[in-house]
């Protein structure tokens, strides 16, 4: 297994992990009557924080025929509820979004207006402001500084050690803070250093032109040399003034569903150490190498950087199976994918433009190529252990794109959600007057355009 199969190990676990749980996954009490609505919300745990939360269904007069409490497994120290209100949802509307401002998350699970039946949709949690990011970023599923019997660092307690001070760095990170800078010891710059010369001399034939274009210039600004490892606060910044994606040191491997929620904040959880000395050519997970050689060029292009984004956001709120769905899309297109560019197949995957092996191969008539078109490529198996038998071929990253934005419109959930840059904050379309707010910011841009397009005429 060469070093882009660090990709591999990401997705396994995106296919097999476990899935965060819905919040509201329960069903409530009896069914009595279609006018009632349940809302789960998940509240810090301090003093009175209940009860002044409380006061404004009050204060709405709105009726609560139960309340129930535990305490939340998705956000160390606060406390989720479950509260059955004798209302209909759409009655609501002034107390969820008081609601919104004084709870982590709320979800409102309507009952069926079906006499048969007292199920309740089940909306599973995610992010709404990019800051939400601090609250699943330690929820690793594996590696950190524990790693498994067949990991070749397994009995290097030195590389254990030095697994641990990544670790806790990652684990101590919070959102808007300086990524700690690492003084890389002269064995792991060696290390890099064999991986950055040799999948370098295939670049300029195997990778595709707009990988092309930004490599060298993090050679330029961010210290990309075969003597250096870039730390991840330049490259961060070096990508935040190309498209507003940044990086966040994560530990080791996240939940698909948190891991996808990342990107629609165009946030990139991206490890920090390396892998192990002994085999450069060879790791069972993803490492600095495959992280800022593999996935960063890109994510400084625009095309690309929407297309990673419409991938995160079609993540929010969708049904579990769905999870499985866009992580199966993700590996063969940011870790596997590949594109035509003047009647050629040019490599824009991580896992491969990251592996000396496959990316030779990958060009090969030896693997079967098949057009990129979601709904298939969503449903193909594919191994883990060994070099790709298929790859899907888009024909371009806003071709790309579009395919994945009509695709997402297929999930079912009971809402849109639109990212907005200036507040870095999720919007849930579900109301007219957000929707009234979204048709006069787009009618702007719309003018903004038309007099550009006047003017250069």
């Amino acid at each position: 297994m060469d070093g882009g199969k660090a990709a591999k190990k990401r997705r396994v676990e995106s296919n097999n992990g476990s899935e965060k749980q819905a919040a509201g996954g329960q069903q409530t009490g009896d069914n009595g009557g279609n006018n009632n609505t349940s809302l789960m919300f998940g509240l810090k745990e301090e003093v009175g924080i209940l009860a002044r939360t409380l006061k404004l269904f009050e204060e709405h007069d709105i009726n609560l025929s139960q309340i129930e409490s535990r305490p939340s497994k998705r956000v160390e120290g606060n406390y989720e509820f479950l509260v059955l209100c004798d209302e209909k949802a759409d009655k609501l509307d002034a107390v969820l979004d008081k609601l919104k401002e004084k709870a982590k998350y709320v979800h409102v699970l309507s009952r069926s207006q079906d006499e048969n039946t007292s199920s309740v949709d089940k909306i599973p949690w995610f992010p709404r402001r990019i800051r939400d990011t601090d609250d699943f970023a330690n929820n690793i599923m594996s590696y950190g500084s524990e790693l498994d019997a067949d990991h070749p660092g397994f009995t290097d307690d030195v590389y254990r050690a030095r697994r641990k001070e990544f670790a806790d760095i990652a684990f101590h990170y919070k959102y808007h803070t300086p990524i700690p800078r690492v003084t890389y010891t002269e064995e792991e710059i060696k290390t890099w250093g064999n991986i950055f010369r040799e999948v370098s001399k295939l670049f300029p034939t195997h990778a595709c032109r707009e990988f092309n274009h930004i490599y060298p210039l993090l050679v330029e600004n961010c210290g990309y040399r075969e003597d250096n490892i870039p730390q991840l606060e330049d490259v961060s910044n070096f990508l935040k003034d190309c498209t507003g994606f940044t990086l966040r040191p994560v530990a080791g491997l996240l939940a698909p569903r948190d891991f996808l929620a990342g990107l629609a904040f165009r946030v990139f959880h991206s490890t920090q150490y390396i892998r192990h000395g002994s085999k450069p050519w060879y790791t069972p997970e993803p490492d600095v190498c495959h992280e800022l050689i593999g996935h960063v060029p890109l994510f400084a292009d625009p095309s690309f950087a929407a297309f990673s984004q419409e991938m995160g956001l079609a993540s929010l709120g969708a049904p579990d199976e769905y999870i499985k769905k866009l992580s199966t899309l993700y590996w063969f297109t940011v870790e596997f994918g590949m594109c035509i560019q003047n009647g050629h197949k040019k490599a824009y995957g991580a896992g491969l433009l990251s592996s000396r092996e496959e990316l030779k191969y990958c060009l090969t008539d030896e693997p079967a190529t098949r057009p990129f078109d979601p709904a298939v490529t969503a449903e193909q198996e594919y191994p883990i252990t060994s070099l790709q038998p298929i790859y899907f071929v888009a024909e371009s990253f806003e071709d790309a794109k579009d395919k994945m934005r009509k695709y997402a419109a297929s999930i079912p959930r009971p809402f849109s959600v639109r990212y907005n840059p200036f507040t870095q904050t999720i919007e849930v379309l579900d109301k007219k007057m957000q929707l009234k707010d979204l048709a006069t910011s787009i009618r702007g841009d719309l003018n903004i355009l038309i007099d550009a397009v006047n003017k250069v005429s």
